[in-house]
């Protein structure tokens, strides 16, 4: 990824974040000499690694667990806050209209190994703390349990599941670091009278 000094962000806490917040996925892989993109969630575990572990499953349908290129690493890419920045939301435009439209984001790649599982016991475990992570909170949370202890082993035949133990992750916030103060703010401002979720969002990243 290409990464200019002042949008790289190398800090794993702050990028182990960002996974955490937007799970979803687009999984890389080399199969038969092409690339092949997948998108899944995929669930991090701190605790395993030095950088982390990402757990998930495919359909056993899905060729990818069996064709993948098991040399090569893999690569997700989790796109966090992301929006269009207009260049009317800059105060020098006023002075020498030198400036043109641009997109802020903040993204990480994980890279690493795959591995596949199609153990029971491993497949009903991810699948429990996927369901447990995104139903925590709810007024009525839905377990794996709730569902006939039948129906669920058949559903767990139908899948593959997936492990990447992460070996680098690179970060990229491209936040308007580029602009001076007053166009930051100007940015900010802009994003803040949008009145949208993402750009409020995409506001509060902007350093100050």
């Amino acid at each position: 990824m290409y990464q200019p000094p002042a949008f790289k962000e190398d800090r794993v806490d702050v990028m182990h974040d960002l996974i955490g917040a937007h799970p979803f996925a687009t999984l890389v892989c080399l199969v038969d000499g092409s690339l092949t993109a997948n998108h899944i969630p995929l669930m991090l575990h701190t605790e395993l690694g030095e950088k982390g572990t990402l757990r998930g499953h495919v359909a056993r349908a899905n060729p990818i667990w069996k064709d993948f290129d098991a040399g090569v690493d893999v690569i997700a890419v989790f796109q966090g806050v992301q929006h269009y920045i207009t260049p009317s939301w800059y105060p020098t435009k006023k002075e020498h209209e030198k400036v043109v439209p641009t997109w802020n984001y903040a993204v990480v790649h994980a890279h690493g190994p795959m591995r596949v599982f199609k153990e029971a016991d491993w497949l009903r475990a991810q699948v429990e703390s996927l369901t447990d992570q995104q139903e925590a909170g709810r007024d009525e949370s839905w377990a794996v349990t709730d569902a006939p202890a039948d129906f669920v082993a058949r559903q767990l035949r139908g899948i593959v599941g997936i492990e990447i133990p992460i070996v680098r992750l690179e970060g990229k916030w491209k936040l308007s670091q580029n602009r001076g103060e007053e166009d930051r703010h100007g940015v900010i401002d802009g994003l803040e009278k949008e009145n949208a979720a993402d750009a409020r969002q995409m506001a509060a990243l902007i350093p100050r």
